[in-house]
């Protein structure tokens, strides 16, 4: 197992923040890269899509400043995820951009494409695909794709429902390359247990949805932090998609969250699910079930800092045992 060129020695920690629609912006990602994570976030955040290229150019900026004037402590790499669905009518422009502007990494979800990885090759950028089970993992390599993201069990947003004990063991029989472990993971326990399992980095967002520089609602934020695992639904209602939501946010919506419809799947628009409010991610909320550690709304940096030390203690602990 070997981390790609560009991300070796370049973080503070194994982790790369996950791209959250919506609540994803440049604050957000210069923050985390900042702090010494990779830092990323959905093209499609960017709206109209002209203004994913002022996004990028603006990140690039950033991070260039703070390199020169930190040599000794430049900022980890930022990552652009594009939703590689037939769904996604801008898909084309948004490449362009990642292109133009050479975006480091390239996080791919909901299908994988070769033309996709290979434009992103073009430049020397790298990418990394979503999958929820071993199947799906296997094409997106097949496809071109550098590295891996196994959504377990647990995970914020449209989540697998394999537990990740057995996903990363099953990739790990036939893959070398990078591999990140998502799943609720909020504490620095958890990351070192996800490279105790196999995996390289950790890969994690509901964490970051309780920090000053995200764009989530204060009711968002103040949720994640009262919430625990037991607070959190399964269902492809919202998006046609199965993924994890803050039970609360339902109930707002005026649903009961225990006698959900299912979606037809065939109708998946990331918007609604037939209920006209209870969109998706504005009112129903995304979130993962690892909350639990989340006990106070922070700065970015801040959430790192405490990961760093937890991470570090756990490691401690490890050793001296």
């Amino acid at each position: 197992m070997a981390l790609p060129a560009l991300l070796q020695n370049r973080l503070r920690i194994p982790v790369v923040g996950s791209p959250l629609f919506i609540i994803s912006n440049p604050d957000l990602v210069i923050a985390q890269c900042k702090a010494g994570i990779v830092g990323s976030f959905p093209a499609l955040n960017a709206r109209p899509a002209e203004m994913l290229g002022t996004w990028l150019q603006r990140i690039n900026e950033e991070l260039d400043r703070h390199n020169q004037a930190n040599p000794d402590n430049p900022a980890a790499p930022y990552a652009v995820n594009q939703i590689v669905h037939r769904s996604n009518n801008r898909l084309d422009h948004d490449i362009e951009m990642c292109v133009r502007h050479k975006v480091p990494i390239v996080i791919t979800s909901l299908g994988a494409r070769t033309d996709v990885n290979d434009a992103v090759h073009s430049y020397g950028g790298i990418t990394l695909h979503d999958i929820i089970n071993n199947r799906f993992a296997k094409k997106a390599i097949e496809k071109g794709a550098d590295g891996l993201i196994a959504v377990a069990a647990g995970a914020g947003g449209h989540a697998g429902t394999t537990s990740p004990f057995a996903l990363i063991q099953e990739i790990r029989e036939w893959f070398t390359g990078p591999l990140l472990l998502s799943g609720s993971i909020a504490h620095g326990n958890s990351i070192l247990a996800a490279q105790a399992m196999g995996a390289d980095l950790a890969y994690i967002g509901s964490a970051f949805i309780a920090t000053h520089e995200a764009n989530a609602d204060a009711r968002y934020k103040e949720c994640i932090v009262e919430c625990g695992a037991d607070d959190i639904v399964y269902s492809n209602l919202f998006t046609g998609v199965h993924g994890n939501y803050l039970r609360p946010s339902i109930v707002a919506a005026g649903m009961d969250p225990d006698n959900l419809p299912e979606s037809d799947p065939s109708k998946m628009d990331f918007g609604s699910g037939g209920n006209s409010d209870a969109k998706a991610w504005k009112n129903i909320w995304g979130c993962g079930q690892g909350i639990g550690a989340v006990k106070s709304i922070s700065s970015a940096a801040d959430l790192v800092a405490r990961l760093e030390s937890e991470y570090l203690a756990a490691r401690s602990r490890l050793l001296a045992a």
